[in-house]
């Protein structure tokens, strides 16, 4: 009997906002304009459950661009990334639309509480039947911290040392109640068996939280975690949390390394790395000709503008590039500081330059144009022969972002996962009826993430 060949992951990268993570995406002729409505993202939400995807995330920040110049009008003005709505209602209207695709939502461990996502997670996990995913992050910029009442943005290493305690926190509530605490027993009049709920009583550096929580546990167990560290300290925290990691990877040979990396990280912190996905960003443009997907690419390429790529770098960054020489190099003490410490080494390696200048931020990050990270164009055979060829060898699937909405899904739904399907490397069917299903991933056991078992 042949063995059914390992299945592809795919992750569309949402935005709740007036464009994608590709800003110039809103000024394309097609894209839609009611970035505002439920309708918006449910008419996305219905293609993607078409095409069988496992799952559509969104990344959030809490400000919008502001770094550059110290100042919000060329963000709105532009349009970049102007608008940001809360991701878990959204999430919410694109759920109630469909009923396999699973639904990620970003949540900082920076400037909420524990027991706050705690209780949201595991609610939304409930009232999508097992569905939900967390991406946890740290928050990046000084922005943020002064829309909560702070003056700064923690240090790099410090938000992490407290992201590992906030994870424990929020885990240790999810395990609060036992899957067989409620009863719903009329004739004895007990509602649940008071034995077989807890309090947590977690009291560390950080943070103190009683419990016990007030939502039980949801089919798949808790909701998936989802994060996005690659180097560092954030290498560290995504080995002992992630269950589906997003990545960037420049190259197939760079990915390559950073999938064994990572997956090395993983079991060396004691967890099984067959049950981590990874899933680099990818951009796809595709046509039923070379010709036509090249035009499409050309038109999409136009849509970018310099100012996209400077508000977006100053507030991954947190440095405002308005008034610094274009050519000066950054100093040492200068790129300790940089928030976004990936993004930084990608810089220092592409520019081959270990103090980079803005010029070389601007040209080798490719934020804000089609450069920012690999963009694969052509035919639905061509563009299918480069992703089975990622996949069979430096990854678990693909986040793939939007150029147009809903554009970019509705070409993949309609083009290329047909190709993916017919390869025997995509399925033609969700396997069951929760996010972990569909991923792949056991449901958890209460205390299962104590032990490194995920």
């Amino acid at each position: 009997m042949s063995k059914t060949p390992r299945q592809m992951s795919l992750i569309a990268f949402m935005q709740a906002q007036n464009c994608t993570n590709y800003a110039g995406s809103w000024r394309h002729p097609d894209s839609m304009t009611d970035s505002l409505s439920p309708e918006y993202y449910q008419r996305v939400a219905r293609t993607l459950e078409e095409g069988k995807f496992d799952m559509a995330f969104f990344d959030d920040r809490l400000a919008i661009p502001d770094i550059y110049g110290n100042s919000h009008r060329d963000t709105v003005k532009y349009g970049v990334r102007a608008t940001k709505l809360e991701p878990t209602a959204v999430l919410m209207a694109m759920a109630m639309a469909t009923s396999r695709l699973g639904l990620g939502a970003t949540y900082s461990t920076t400037y909420y509480e524990p027991y706050h996502v705690a209780r949201l997670y595991a609610t939304l996990d409930l009232m999508t039947k097992g569905r939900v995913a967390w991406n946890v992050v740290t928050s990046m910029n000084d922005s943020e911290a002064a829309n909560f009442g702070h003056e700064e943005h923690l240090e790099h290493d410090l938000r992490y040392d407290r992201a590992d305690e906030f994870m424990e926190v929020v885990m240790g509530h999810w395990d609060t109640w036992a899957d067989d605490a409620i009863i719903n027993d009329k004739a004895s009049e007990i509602y649940a068996d008071p034995d077989k709920v807890r309090r947590l009583d977690h009291q560390g550096t950080y943070f103190k939280s009683r419990g016990p929580l007030s939502v039980p546990r949801s089919r798949q167990g808790n909701p998936v975690i989802l994060q996005a560290g690659q180097s560092g300290r954030g290498l560290t925290f995504a080995a002992r949390w992630a269950e589906v990691v997003f990545c960037k990877y420049p190259t197939l040979e760079g990915g390559k390394k950073q999938y064994k990396g990572l997956k090395d990280a993983v079991a060396n912190a004691g967890r099984d790395p067959s049950l981590l996905r990874i899933a680099p960003e990818l951009k796809i443009i595709v046509g039923e000709t070379e010709s036509i997907a090249k035009e499409k690419r050309d038109l999409i390429a136009s849509l970018s503008r310099p100012i996209d790529g400077l508000t977006m770098i100053g507030e991954t960054l947190n440095i405002d590039f308005s008034n610094r020489p274009y050519d000066q190099p950054f100093t040492d003490e200068e790129l300790a500081a940089v928030s976004w410490q990936s993004l930084r080494d990608k810089v220092i390696q592409v520019s081959g330059k270990k103090n980079p200048s803005v010029r070389d931020f601007v040209e080798a990050s490719g934020r804000g144009t089609l450069n920012d990270g690999p963009c694969f164009v052509g035919t639905p055979t061509q563009v299918a022969d480069q992703m089975q060829e990622w996949f069979e060898n430096a990854c678990d699937g693909f986040v793939l972002s939007g150029t147009t909405v809903p554009g970019t899904y509705e070409d993949i739904v309609r083009l290329v996962i047909p190709e993916l399907q017919r390869r025997g490397i995509f399925r033609k069917e969700y396997p069951g009826t929760t996010l972990r299903d569909t991923l792949g991933l056991r449901r958890p056991n209460a205390g299962d993430w104590k032990k490194g078992a995920q």
